[in-house]
């Protein structure tokens, strides 16, 4: 069956394409991690291929909508438009075809929704397999390899994670077998140069960042060095500057990663005022080109969105790519930049994930970006996924990553960042309320705690407790071995050690805070702290989050004088401290982190007893702290095992006894307003609900209506003031909505469960505005880009079908705020 395929192919494929591809059409799930720009999509279509061949469906799932679009199209020119449909929430086209791309969020409520398209399935290819560890989203991947139904095959394709085997080993128990299928190797290889101005010179220049053994660049790193004994003479180039160094080696196009809207925006600007990168005749096929993928844009919308100086920009050869502009506009700049029409992109780091839009060079413009508290350096995972797009596999025969030179990081940490770098994949499963009516509407209650304890995320903690117990158990031994080694002949070297150092502590500890950086792990003795953020200045404050997920902000003279950092571990991205679910997620990464024993004790001093002048005091010290540090490592160990023993089920049952008291659910039945929370997929989903059986939509117009529901799913981009509601009935009403959401955040609190976020007025006035009637040009003039605006209203139409299909009370004024609010810019199409 597999010869027929590729057979048919035109290329000779790649060793692990065949030996994947080779797997699933003999009935096995499979698992492939790759380097963008390998082909993992030709390990689908062989999936795809067989599974037509034996008359079975294909449901192909992305985690973005713009994703979904893209393979669509790819799908639709490979097996024709009759054989391929899509469903991302708020676009149905051909649902009952042959090959289906869809949301991941699709999949998964149609398993619970027992939806009969899943009769004739023989195959779910779940790309980006790699979002289970998103602290939002991440859950939906593990209820689709868990319920899925157990003859259909999974191909699993992934980023390249530093722990496939483990995550194959959990695939493998949950579909009854799979096999993993590796390729680390870059299909076009990689070159990183480093672009610095010399002011000697008056030259920009770039170099190799490493030589051709692979090791940092000893010649470039000593030149560095000596610059800054001197006047400095090394500066960061200008963009455009980088951009006609790029045209003049011949390393367009490109991708300039630029991480700030305004940044990509201004750069565009600037480059676009600078150089011409296109000939008159590629100049107008852009043209003709931009003008047919917007000829659906009204001209008054277009007039908003600064249509004209845009493709001017566009004509040039340069574009900027962000989530700030609306689908036309960056669809358009995608094709046109696939076609190596456009040269050059500025680009946010969203870019990075699944568009496929390969470059023979990437240039990072800084190693630092700011994480919503502080300026932090990118991680070497973060690098290689934003490089894995330099490169085009059958047309580059290399691909370039260019860093531009900054002083405030030092060459060696360049190096390391630049270095192959890849992140360990973490489940980031919780159950949450939809989950739970679903298990009680579709299992016993013994099958749905079977079905917990088969997660990903429960997986890894049983993983965890045994090595907890083998710590505990080795720790335990080297105490009773290290304690003869530690004694001093000339007294306690307990006690000199206990003695410290005889400056004061606040002194101690402001130093000690001056040295911490975001990700440094402390161990205070009896528990391990997290540093998310720090503060400026002699004495900054800390912003930590402990093993028990205690969030607190803290000055370094509060710690004890027992802290130690321990080492240092990767922060999750997007950084995003006061979520709750980000916060579970570190603070999982946080008790399962491994001492890399880089230790830095809080007091270090000397003191002159006799103990201290003993010649073996270092030995002596030396295993005291080892003993000491096993000691808490041993304690910890075993705080963290009795914490294991709660689980996932244990949560699952504090979810319940909640959803009990709130009428959700009687004992291991539904009740009729847990029937509908069935149905509703949003993150206050138990507030959406209780909002409407409280009456709060009755009564209100259309635009009041999507006002209200706009309150729950929008998210201000950082922290705000509460907006004021546009309506005297939407100021009532909002009164009753708050106190139902402090209602359910207090018995959240009394419950140990997760607080939901609070429903937020920031998109209410616009919204409202927006239904009746207001052009695009009026509300952005509020500051609001447009597509974000674009993709909030997508995601309320979505909440508003929710509610128009479970509440048929609420049917008519739904319907007719749907239809006020689904038109122009909006209804011209889906977004991320």
């Amino acid at each position: 069956m597999s010869s027929v395929f590729f057979e048919a192919l035109p290329f000779a494929p790649d060793r692990f394409q065949v030996e994947a591809i080779e797997a699933s059409q003999a009935g096995q799930s499979v698992v492939v991690t790759a380097p963008t720009g390998a082909g993992k999509t030709l390990v689908a279509e062989g999936a795809i291929h067989h599974a037509l061949d034996v008359g079975l469906r294909a449901f192909y799932t992305t985690p973005l909508k713009a994703l979904s679009n893209q393979k669509f199209t790819d799908f639709r020119a490979i097996y024709g438009d009759d054989q391929v449909g899509l469903l991302t929430g708020d676009n149905s086209v051909n649902g009952s075809a042959p090959v289906v791309v869809m949301t991941t969020e699709v999949l998964r409520n149609m398993i619970y929704s027992g939806s009969e398209d899943l009769e004739s399935l023989g195959v779910v290819i779940l790309d980006e397999v790699h979002y289970l560890q998103d602290p939002a989203r991440g859950a939906v991947w593990e209820e689709i390899i868990i319920h899925l139904p157990a003859p259909v095959l999974l191909v699993c394709l992934s980023a390249t994670v530093s722990n496939p085997e483990e995550f194959t080993r959990w695939v493998a128990e949950r579909r009854g077998g799979a096999k993993l299928v590796s390729e680390e190797h870059r299909p076009v290889p990689l070159e990183t140069l480093l672009a610095l101005k010399d002011t000697y010179e008056n030259e920009l220049t770039v170099e190799p960042v490493f030589d051709e053994g692979g090791r940092p660049n000893a010649r470039l790193e000593r030149s560095l060095r000596q610059s800054r004994n001197r006047r400095r003479r090394f500066k960061a180039p200008r963009r455009l500057e980088t951009i006609e160094l790029l045209a003049a080696i011949d390393r367009l196009p490109a991708i300039y990663f630029i991480f700030s809207r305004a940044g990509c925006e201004g750069a565009a600007d600037r480059v676009a005022e600078g150089l011409r990168l296109t000939t008159p005749d590629e100049a107008r096929v852009i043209r003709e080109f931009a003008e047919k993928r917007t000829a659906h844009l009204g001209d008054n919308d277009l007039a908003a969105l600064g249509y004209g100086h845009w493709i001017e920009r566009l004509s040039r050869g340069v574009a900027s790519h962000h989530a700030g502009l609306v689908p036309a506009f960056k669809e358009t700049v995608e094709e046109l930049f696939a076609r190596g029409l456009v040269k050059v992109v500025f680009a946010t780091e969203t870019l990075s994930l699944g568009i496929n839009m390969p470059a023979r060079t990437v240039v990072i413009e800084s190693l630092m970006k700011y994480n919503g508290e502080t300026h932090e350096l990118l991680r070497p995972g973060d690098f290689t996924q934003l490089t894995g797009r330099a490169g085009r596999r059958g047309i580059d025969h290399l691909g370039t990553a260019v860093v531009s030179y900054s002083s405030e990081v030092p060459f060696g940490r360049v190096a390391a960042i630049a270095s192959a770098g890849t992140h360990p994949l973490r489940s980031s499963f919780h159950p949450n309320y939809n989950m739970a009516v679903n298990l009680v509407a579709n299992y016993s209650r013994s099958q749905a705690q079977e079905l917990l304890n088969a997660s990903f995320g429960q997986f890894q903690s049983q993983l965890e407790a045994e090595d907890l117990l083998q710590r505990i158990s080795d720790g335990e031994a080297d105490i009773a071995a290290f304690r003869t080694a530690a004694e001093c002949d000339r007294g306690d070297i307990w006690a000199a050690m206990a003695s410290g150092d005889r400056r004061s502590h606040g002194t101690i500890m402001r130093a000690f805070g001056s040295e911490l950086s975001s990700g440094d792990v402390i161990d205070l003795g009896d528990e391990r702290l997290v540093l998310l953020a720090r503060g400026t200045g002699s004495n900054p404050r800390l912003l930590v989050l402990s093993e028990t997920g205690k969030l607190q902000r803290i000055r370094p003279g509060e710690l004890p004088s027992s802290a130690t950092r321990v080492g240092s571990m990767e922060l999750p991205e997007p950084f995003q401290p006061r979520d709750e679910g980000y916060q579970r997620q570190v603070t999982k990464e946080l008790r399962r982190w491994n001492d890399e024993g880089d230790h830095l004790a809080a007091y270090q001093g000397e003191s002159f007893d006799p103990v201290r002048s003993c010649p073996d005091f270092e030995d002596h010290q030396m295993w005291v702290r080892r003993i000491q540090r096993i000691e808490r490592d041993v304690t910890r160990w075993k705080r963290r095992q009795e914490r294991l023993g709660i689980g996932l089920v244990g949560e699952f049952e504090d979810l319940m006894e909640l959803l009990g008291r709130w009428g959700f659910v009687d004992g291991w039945a539904l009740t009729d307003r847990g029937e509908k929370l069935r149905h509703i997929y949003n993150e206050l989903d138990v507030v959406v609900v209780e909002a409407v059986e409280a009456r709060l939509f009755d009564g209100l117009e259309p635009a009041e209506v999507a006002a209200l529901a706009s309150a729950f799913v929008y998210e201000p981009r950082s922290e705000s003031w509460p907006e004021e509601w546009p309506t005297p009935a939407l100021k009532r009403v909002s009164e009753d909505l708050e106190a139902i959401d402090q209602r359910l955040a207090a018995a959240e609190h009394e419950a140990g469960v997760g607080v939901s976020r609070p429903p937020e007025s920031g998109f209410a006035e616009l919204i409202y505005q927006w239904a009746r009637g207001v052009d695009l040009t009026d509300l952005l003039d509020d500051g609001l880009a447009a597509g974000d605006f674009v993709r909030t209203t997508r995601q309320l139409l979505d909440l508003l079908r929710q509610l128009r299909d479970v509440f048929p009370a609420l049917s008519r004024a739904v319907s007719a705020a749907i239809a006020a609010i689904d038109r122009g810019v909006v209804a011209a199409g889906g977004v991320e």
